[in-house]
């Protein structure tokens, strides 16, 4: 039976809880995976979620900062977190659908401002993160499993408004996508978005320091949907929802959505 899945960094839920529902009523994906939630699990707003069909959720939050939740129209169970570069962050939450697929909701760290471990902790802790990723895939590599998120990296030149001025910014520095290509390859992870979209420039997120986001249209590419090899097959209808960038008090991040006949 063929699931539309979503993955949207909200930049928290509760302020945004309504342009959540108007996703949900207008696109109607089975599985939502939301990162940046900014709230403890007990705070997020599931009433008008549950209203709208989506009576399960699988979460891990914390006060403020990182959280991730899958909401789902699907019946689905914890499938539990992992906690890379031992950060203490909610960044990762795993659940189990009724058909023995396992979906992967990340929150990769931003990095900060600098892209220097030695000026910058913050990009040392990403660096780290990614790396513990791929440690990890390696020594568990998952089958029939879906890994979506804001992973905070936009690993291919079309990925980036500009490659050549975006070498030296974080998101986009070759050391960055070196790590993110391993952990890809470490867990046999294949790009579905860029399976059905190989060609142009494709963008989720844009600052909100510009004056005209879509004017200037510098975006980059740093939400992800993969899944491990064996059922990439059944991935397509890669679509990303541009337009939400430009709703009332927006995410500078928009959903990314795919469909699987699974």
């Amino acid at each position: 039976m063929p699931f539309t899945l979503a993955t949207w960094n909200i930049n928290s839920v509760r302020l945004r809880k309504g342009l959540v529902e108007r996703v949900l009523r207008e696109e109607a994906p089975d599985i939502l995976c939301l990162q940046e939630c900014k709230c403890p699990v007990d705070k997020i707003p599931v009433e008008p979620f549950e209203a709208l069909g989506y009576g399960h959720i699988v979460a891990r939050g914390q006060k403020g900062y990182n959280g991730v939740a899958i909401l789902s129209r699907l019946p689905l169970e914890d499938a539990g977190d992992l906690d890379f570069a031992g950060l203490g962050h909610a960044r990762h939450v795993a659940a189990r659908l009724e058909n023995g697929v396992v979906v992967h909701n990340f929150y990769v760290p931003a990095g900060g401002d600098v892209p220097d471990r030695e000026k910058n902790e913050k990009f040392g802790q990403k660096l780290d993160y990614v790396a513990d990723m791929r440690d990890w895939f390696h020594g568990n590599r998952p089958e029939r499993a879906i890994l979506v998120g804001d992973l905070n990296i936009a690993p291919l030149e079309d990925d980036v408004w500009s490659h050549k001025q975006m070498l030296k910014i974080i998101s986009h520095t070759p050391v960055e996508v070196e790590g993110l290509i391993a952990a890809q390859e470490a867990g046999g992870w294949v790009d579905v978005t860029r399976k059905d979209i190989p060609e142009g420039k494709l963008y989720s997120w844009w600052s909100y320091r510009a004056r005209d986001w879509a004017a200037s249209d510098r975006g980059r590419r740093l939400d992800h949907v993969w899944a491990t090899g064996d059922i990439s097959g059944a991935a397509h209808s890669s679509r990303i929802l541009r337009d939400a960038r430009g709703w009332e008090q927006p995410s500078d991040h928009v959903p990314v959505l795919a469909t699987f006949d699974l």
